[in-house]
């Protein structure tokens, strides 16, 4: 049976629309037709560089009836406003990390959405890559027991050595959580189900950062979010996980995430990657066994959850990469910062159900069997 193109838009055409603009030509399932952006030269650009048919403003994409979902790559703080928009404008939307700064934003996203008979996606999709799939089923099959602890480790230096503007990764709705940690949170959750519980600690190390990218070395900008957090988290099936994000770590050696349990340790590679290496050893083993991926798409396949969810609009399922599991990880983040400042335990009032796993044998392209 052929696969159904859903007419994509892109709203955003900065850094990470690169991929995005890619994933068009990747994936069965979608077909970009237009891109804006506020600078409507880049959109222009952008629309030139990709082979997209329009490079338009906004208001122009979002009144196009031909578009079903628009991709939202704007910064975090504009994440609910073109979102909100675009719902009304009648198109589904799926949206970049965090699926929105607050949580009555993301609220009103999800309600609009119900009204309409729409759908709201969100990124991270990385889960949905040959790692972590690969990883889901380990976990699924029993190899390392019962599941009954998880650490999580993002350490960096933060953006400013690399990133021609980094100031927005150090303002409200940013931060190491709220950058990285939709990664981390989006794995373990897709593997070990909803956190009822939160505790956490944070500081703001640093309160001026330098820039020295090239473009604007010398320059100096405030930090308005804390950048070193540490969080334990209580899952509702048991383990309780230690994740600890940070942009104020020139150097470390901790693993990414690994999950133990009642009869051994799986070691769970960069969840910011499609790839990476997964180790395995079992209780009274010596040696960590590196284990084969099981599912495709190990190359950078960002725009997945987009066409999983397009997929999946035509065929009346839910999708994978929802709006109840990215609102349930804001919420998780929003609980962290929260239990720091309040001085207690956070109960976490979201919930949400574990995504399907991807079915095996997939084509490229194709995430339908």
């Amino acid at each position: 049976m052929k696969t159904k193109k859903t007419k994509i838009g892109i709203v955003g055409c900065g850094k990470i629309s690169s991929i995005y603009f890619k994933a068009g030509t990747t994936f069965e399932a979608i077909d970009i037709v237009a891109c804006a952006d506020l600078d409507v030269a880049r959109a222009k650009a952008s629309a030139e560089e990709y082979h997209v048919p329009h490079g338009v403003s906004v208001e122009d994409l979002l009144a196009r009836p031909e578009i079903e979902i628009v991709i939202n790559l704007t910064v975090p703080v504009a994440h609910a406003e073109v979102a909100l928009k675009a719902l009304r404008a009648g198109k589904s939307v799926y949206n970049e990390k965090p699926l929105a700064v607050t949580r009555e934003e993301a609220r009103e996203m999800m309600r609009t959405a119900q009204k309409a008979n729409l759908r709201v996606g969100g990124a991270p999709d990385t889960f949905l890559g040959a790692s972590l799939q690969s990883c889901r089923k380990l976990l699924d099959d029993g190899v390392i027991g019962a599941p009954v602890a998880a650490s999580a480790f993002m350490l960096s230096r933060g953006m400013e050595s690399w990133h021609p503007n980094p100031e927005f990764f150090y303002q409200r709705g940013g931060g190491p959580l709220f950058d990285m940690g939709p990664y981390y949170l989006t794995a373990l959750t897709s593997m070990l189900g909803p956190v009822r519980r939160v505790t956490g600690s944070a500081r703001t190390s640093f309160p001026e950062r330098t820039i020295t990218s090239e473009a604007r070395a010398g320059q100096k900008f405030k930090v308005e979010t804390p950048t070193h957090l540490a969080a334990v988290l209580d899952f509702v099936n048991g383990p309780v996980a230690t994740l600890v994000t940070s942009f104020d770590v020139s150097a470390a050696r901790f693993r990414d995430i690994e999950i133990y349990g009642s009869e051994g340790t799986l070691v769970i590679p960069d969840p910011n990657s499609f790839n990476g290496e997964i180790l395995l050893r079992r209780h009274g083993e010596k040696e960590w066994v590196p284990q084969p991926l099981t599912h495709i798409y190990s190359e950078n396949s960002r725009g997945i959850g987009v066409a999983e969810m397009a997929g999946a609009m035509h065929a009346g399922r839910p999708h994978r990469a929802s709006a109840e599991m990215a609102y349930h990880v804001l919420d998780i983040m929003h609980a962290v910062h929260e239990s720091s400042a309040e001085n207690r335990h956070i109960e976490i009032a979201s919930t949400m159900q574990r995504p399907e796993p991807l079915p095996l044998g997939l084509k490229d392209g194709s995430l339908e069997l």
